[in-house]
This record gives C-alpha cells, sequence and structure tokens, in this order.
C-alpha cells in the first residue's frame, strides 16, 4: 500500500492521441511513449520509470503492449482512456483485492448510519463557502448564498434520513451555483444533460475527478459500489460518488477560472439537437486544466482518503474524520 511519500513522488501522465498516432510501450522496464512518423518509424517522445507514474490518462486511441499492462499492474499504475469528448471506455487499476477485513467493515457498515454522510456534506458545504469567500464579491447573491450554505451547515447534524441530508446539500447547492456562476449565463445544474456550455463542462471536470478518486480508492481495497451516502444501485460505483463530493470544489473554481481567462468559451461546443458538445480538437485543453488542478492536490486527496480508511477501519468518532479544505 502506498504512503504519502509514494504519492508525493509520483505523476500523472496525460497522454494526447487526437492528432498524432501514438504507442505505449516498456523499454529497458522504463514507459516510453513514441509517436509514429509514417515513413521515418516512429519517433520517442519521452521515456519514464513505473515507480514515478501514479496514473496514465489517455484521450484518444492508442496502441499498448501486454508488458506495460505487466508493468502498470506490478507498480499499481492506473490506467484511463478516454473517447475525444473525454467519455471513459476504459479504466484498468490493480485492486487491493486481498483486504477482505475492509469489504466486511463495508458490507456489514449500518445502512441506517448517517454520521459518515453528515460528515461527506458538511466537508463539501464548507468548501462551497470557502469557494465563496474567495471571489470577494459582496453583492446581494453572494452574501445570501453564504447565508444559505451556512444555514444548512447548521442543519446537517439533524437530518433525519439519507433524503433529508441530500434535500439539505441540494438547497446549499443551488444557492453556492447561482451566486458562484452569476456572470456566466447560470440557469440551474443539470447534470448529463448537455444543456449549456456550463453544465457540459462541469459534467466534463467531475467525470475526470470521479476517475481520479476512483484511482486512490482502489489502492485501499474498498469495494467501490458500497456507498456509505449514495446508495446501492445497480452498477453505481457508489462511494466514489461518495468520496468527490469533499472535491467538487476544486473542479468548481478551475471552471470559473478558465472561463474567466478564455481558457474555456462557448466556441469549444458545438450545438447538435439541443445537447452541447466538446469540439474533439479542444478536448485535450480542457483536460489539461481539469488534471492540473486535481495534480496540484494530488497529495491532499491521498491523504484524505487515506484518513478516511484508517477513521472507516478503525471504527473512530466522527469528530476525528479528516477535513479538505480548499
Amino acid at each position: 500500500m502506498f504512503t504519502s511519500n509514494d504519492i508525493e513522488a509520483r505523476t500523472v501522465f496525460v497522454i494526447n492521441c487526437l492528432e498524432h498516432t501514438r504507442f505505449l510501450r516498456v523499454c529497458n522496464g522504463q514507459l516510453l511513449l513514441e509517436e509514429d512518423m509514417g515513413g521515418d518509424g516512429r519517433k520517442t517522445l519521452t521515456k519514464f520509470p513505473f515507480q514515478k507514474v501514479l496514473a496514465l490518462f489517455v484521450i484518444g486511441h492508442i496502441s499498448v503492449t501486454t508488458p506495460l499492462i505487466e508493468k502498470c499492474k506490478k507498480h499499481n499504475v492506473a490506467l484511463i482512456v478516454v473517447k475525444p469528448n473525454l467519455r471513459p471506455v476504459f479504466y484498468w487499476a490493480e485492486a487491493a483485492e486481498g483486504n477482505y477485513l475492509l469489504r466486511m467493515r463495508q458490507h456489514f457498515f449500518a445502512r441506517d448510519d448517517l454520521s459518515v454522510a453528515r460528515w461527506l456534506v458538511e466537508c463539501k458545504i464548507n468548501n462551497q463557502i470557502s469557494c465563496l469567500k474567495k471571489t470577494r464579491r459582496r453583492d446581494d447573491l453572494t452574501l445570501a448564498a453564504m447565508a444559505q450554505c451556512e444555514a444548512a451547515m447548521n442543519v446537517v447534524p439533524h437530518a433525519a434520513d439519507a433524503y433529508g441530508l441530500m434535500g439539505v446539500e441540494g438547497t446549499a447547492a443551488r444557492a453556492f451555483f447561482a451566486a458562484y456562476y452569476q456572470d456566466l449565463n447560470w440557469h440551474g445544474r443539470k447534470p448529463r444533460t448537455k444543456c449549456d456550455v456550463l453544465n457540459a463542462t462541469l459534467d466534463i471536470g467531475y467525470t475526470i475527478l470521479f476517475n481520479f478518486v476512483e484511482c486512490f480508492l482502489r489502492m485501499f481495497g474498498f469495494d467501490l459500489y458500497i456507498g456509505i451516502y449514495h446508495r446501492l444501485w445497480f452498477k453505481r460505483k457508489s462511494l466514489v460518488c461518495d468520496l468527490v463530493e469533499p472535491f467538487r470544489c476544486l473542479i468548481d473554481h478551475a471552471t470559473l477560472l478558465a472561463f474567466h481567462r478564455k481558457q474555456f468559451t462557448e466556441k469549444d461546443f458545438k450545438l447538435t439537437d439541443g445537447a452541447y458538445y466538446l469540439r474533439r480538437e479542444k478536448s485535450a485543453d480542457y483536460y489539461k486544466v481539469f488534471c492540473s488542478a486535481l495534480i496540484e492536490k494530488k497529495l491532499d486527496i491521498f491523504r484524505f482518503i487515506q484518513a478516511y480508511y484508517r477513521c472507516f477501519m478503525g471504527k473512530k468518532s466522527i469528530a476525528v474524520y479528516p477535513k479538505f479544505e480548499i
């Protein structure tokens, strides 16, 4: 199992295969990235020791070899392949499958125990408040949103069931988004509908965050389908849905900055049958922005999940569970 020092020393490779034919293979025990040069053969773009790699994110199509997969397995390197529109098509990572005690703890955790779920929602709302404060806006909409989020924080400990808790979370989220994206023509959060550019962008960012958090959870051997807050659903990785909540603010913040800096614009999308789709040639740009935001906080994210694992396994008081602050 990895330590904090291991995570700090390892990097996440983002490989753009949209415009060029590229290959990943093993050469002298190292990761080798090559590009097809046509009649001139292949050009080596980079070499990297596997011990320095945490995950490989591939955008587009690429050729890999069996020795490469064996090396990824040996060094616990996650391999994620996404389409040009950033929709995941393949995910592989070596899990700590022998940790049966953890899985037993997950399976027998009381379904009516909301202590951990409340903690997750508090972490999320607290970071939404921090994001609003960092805008340094003092308009009525922002002040009202902060007040609503703070009021929600006071209600969370008293939520009677998961549905009530989701209602509190949803109220805070609506106030937060309306104020945070007020200068970006915000019309409400509508996941996976691609109804407007901002919603489509958040979907992309949250998907990347989901894959990133999943990498870390797999390192400890969690059953990804057994959640604490998000209930069981066929093929839904409910635990990953749970643990992304405290980190959504990273994507929210990166999105706001990118639009303000003109890194993201409406022209990056095409409208088809009422839905906005990211243009193929812009995929790598969006991936780079979101991955950079997550890589910057990779050690904090790992330590958070490591502490969660220790608290959950040790049946610790919720008071000692970790905090993540943006």
